[in-house]
Formats: C-alpha cells, sequence, structure tokens
C-alpha cells in the first residue's frame, strides 16, 4: 500500500469504503483494538497504525498518540476505528467523548478528522453519519 505510487492509492469515499478494509480484520478481534486511517488532501490512504489494544471491552486512548504519527506523515486528515469484541457496534458515551475530544484536538492542529468507525461483526456504525461527537 506504502509503496503504491499517489494515484494507485486507496480513495477513501465514504464510511463504508473503510468499513470494507476493516471488517474482515477487526470483527472478530478478541480484543478491542483502536486504529488511526491517515490520508493526504484527496483522502488517499497514506497508511494506517493500531495505536492501542485494550481488553474485553476498553482501551483508554491519549490523543496526543493518536495525532504523533498523523503529524509526522504531514497527512490532511485521519479516520479512526475500533471494534467491538462483543460484535454490538452501538457507540458508547466513552465512544462520542474521544471522539469529541479527536475531532478539537485536530481543529487545534489542521488535522481534520473525518469519522469514527466501530466495527461489529459485519457491521460498523459511523459516529459522523449519526452526529456524534461531530459539532
Amino acid at each position: 500500500m506504502l509503496l503504491a505510487s499517489p494515484e494507485d492509492r486507496f480513495i477513501v469515499r465514504s464510511p463504508a469504503d473503510v468499513a470494507q478494509l476493516l471488517i474482515a480484520e477487526m470483527a472478530h478481534l478478541e480484543q478491542e483494538h483502536f486504529r488511526a486511517l491517515y490520508l493526504d488532501t484527496r483522502n488517499r490512504l497514506l497508511g494506517s497504525d493500531t495505536l492501542y489494544v485494550g481488553g474485553l471491552n476498553t482501551s483508554h486512548i491519549r490523543v496526543c498518540e493518536v495525532f504523533r504519527e498523523a503529524v509526522k506523515r504531514n497527512c490532511a486528515a485521519l479516520i479512526v476505528a475500533h471494534n467491538h469484541p462483543s460484535g454490538d457496534p452501538t457507540p458508547s458515551p466513552e465512544d462520542v467523548e474521544v471522539t469529541r475530544q479527536l475531532v478539537a484536538a485536530g481543529e487545534m492542529l489542521g488535522i481534520e478528522v473525518l469519522d469514527h468507525l466501530i466495527v461489529g461483526q459485519q457491521r460498523f456504525v459511523s459516529l459522523r453519519e449519526r452526529g456524534l461527537g461531530f459539532a
């Protein structure tokens, strides 16, 4: 993916595009994994990292850690995603609060947080589409 020329990189056009990349990989994980996907100005995927691995139903997120690699890569935007090992992608109040914190930090850094996806078994929820955590 990283070796591809910019013209050949995966372009994110919708939350479903990201979910397509992540569901097969994350839906059956037994612990919560939190990932960041880094995008350029044309929403082409520059790369992704698993930033946290938590317990059965939680992982503690430090906002600065989420943006560290985004700043290094000089990306324009990012999308964060995590799985719910229960298989139910319903957002928790904590998920919404983390999203608010990430959006606020992104605004200060000039890196837009395009979405926060929660992956379940063959399903996902886009917090942006639901209007949760985004002003």
